[in-house]
């Protein structure tokens, strides 16, 4: 019998109970957004020799395995991007994207910070406003490549990863690479490549929030890195 009383016709399928619902409902968005829009957001504007080619930095992270690989173009030579990069910090520079998101409300630089420029493998970038999480600067060859590495348990806390890792963790490398594809410009790829456990839960955290929170962050420090570099070569500065 339908709902109503009425004589079941042959064939018509029973209404599907709520609890079994709710996970097709859910499902439907995610399956959409894992098949057609997330592959976007790993390569944005990336080609693909620069997503399937080497990328410098694999050897920093044991076990690791490559992220997203977004770039850009900016029309300046790395010596003019180089330095903006090297001053970035919620301590220095900020970082160039949502400042009330990752700088506490705190604007990024507009300008070259001189007292900023000289760093070294090992120095820290503070990641969060109160400095108690930060990038470690685990490479650096100038004007051509910068690596920020991450190390932290589940609850946020850095740990040394000379050490042994903790039974929960991330460890992930931020990487940006200057390339020189024509005099007086530069290709700017970021990508990088991490290592985590549990990695099926973690896993579950990368699809929902942290693929598509990092093209947010990284989309728009593109945007305002490239404002701020092609600014300052065209006035000179």
């Amino acid at each position: 019998m339908c709902p109503d009383g009425g004589p079941r016709l042959a064939g018509y399928p029973r209404t599907m109970p709520r609890r079994r619902l709710l996970p097709v409902l859910l499902g439907i968005p995610a399956g959409l957004y894992g098949a057609l829009l997330r592959p976007r957001l790993l390569r944005w504007r990336a080609t693909e020799e620069e997503v399937r080619g080497p990328y410098p930095g694999a050897d920093l992270i044991p076990d690791g395995t490559r992220g997203a690989t977004m770039a850009v173009m900016i029309d300046a030579p790395p010596s003019q991007v180089w330095p903006w990069l090297i001053q970035m910090g919620c301590d220095r520079a900020g970082w160039y994207s949502w400042d009330r998101l990752d700088n506490g409300g705190v604007a990024s630089a507009e300008r070259i910070h001189p007292e900023w420029q000289q760093v070294a493998v090992g120095d820290r970038f503070a990641s969060t406003p109160s400095g108690r999480a930060w990038f470690s600067v685990a490479a650096l060859e100038h004007e051509r490549f910068l690596a920020l590495r991450a190390s932290l348990d589940l609850r946020g806390r850095p740990f040394d990863p000379a050490g042994p890792r903790p039974r929960f963790f991330v460890d992930s490398l931020w990487g940006f690479l200057l390339e020189e594809p024509a005099p007086g410009r530069t290709r700017l790829i970021v990508s990088g490549f991490a290592c985590s456990r549990p990695r099926s839960l973690t896993a579950i955290g990368d699809f929902l929030f942290w693929e598509p929170a990092h093209w947010v962050m990284q989309s728009r420090q593109f945007t305002n890195l490239k404002r701020r570099v092609e600014r300052a070569a065209a006035i000179g500065a």
